[in-house]
């Protein structure tokens, strides 16, 4: 079984339960944690581990934490990647700085996982504004459930899905962000993600690529 194939299976049959209860928003979310403690079933049925790692990474004034996620099969050594980014908050209260830092590495760590094994969190702590204000969620395109290799998965993809991808890849988990993202890299100014189709999505990551 070739490490894409292990992939497609837990993409399939992972189970990731709600385990985590945020009292203020009064829902259900899951954790970095959690995912790991499903995954491990399915880790030693299909004898491959999983390797994850964090980087500080700049990007204005502001600092990120690029976590990679790492599936790599035991015998053979193959492996695919996933990466994802959170950014520090510049003050989160009752924490020191070296917590604001953990949370970051947990929440880009959990982004890098979903992106990897399809795991979509629709409320999550994340994902949602706590101030009691709506925030629009940025959804990242999804990659294909069967994969044959990273070539063939990159040409299935549109310019639109693979433009989703780099901005969530590059820390974006609003609506807001991502257009903000769009307005500094590539110089180009939209009101919304939804209103970019998939010419000037080409555009957009021509020009963000520079």
């Amino acid at each position: 079984m070739t490490i894409f194939q292990k992939l497609n299976k837990i993409q399939t049959e992972l189970k990731a339960p709600k385990g985590q209860t945020n009292n203020f928003g009064h829902y259900k979310y899951r954790s970095c944690e959690d995912i790991l403690e499903a995954i491990k079933p399915l880790l030693k049925e299909l004898e491959a581990i999983i390797i994850m790692s964090d980087k500080m990474v700049q990007l204005g004034e502001r600092y990120y934490v690029k976590a990679t996620v790492t599936l790599q099969d035991v015998k053979s050594e193959q492996h695919i990647k996933a990466t994802a980014s959170a950014r520090e908050s510049l003050v989160k209260k009752g924490m020191d700085e070296s917590q604001i830092t953990g949370t970051a590495s947990s929440y880009a760590r959990k982004y890098a996982l979903n992106g990897l094994f399809l795991i979509d969190d629709t409320k999550d702590t994340d994902t949602q504004d706590n101030s009691g204000s709506p925030k629009q969620q940025f959804k990242p395109a999804k990659a294909p459930a069967t994969k044959v290799s990273p070539k063939a998965t990159e040409q299935a993809q549109t310019s639109l899905q693979k433009m989703k991808l780099k901005l969530f890849e590059d820390g974006a988990t609003s609506d807001e962000e991502a257009v903000k993202l769009i307005s500094d890299k590539a110089g180009v100014t939209v009101k919304s993600i939804a209103e970019v189709d998939e010419k000037m999505a080409k555009e957009i990551m021509d020009l963000y690529n520079k």
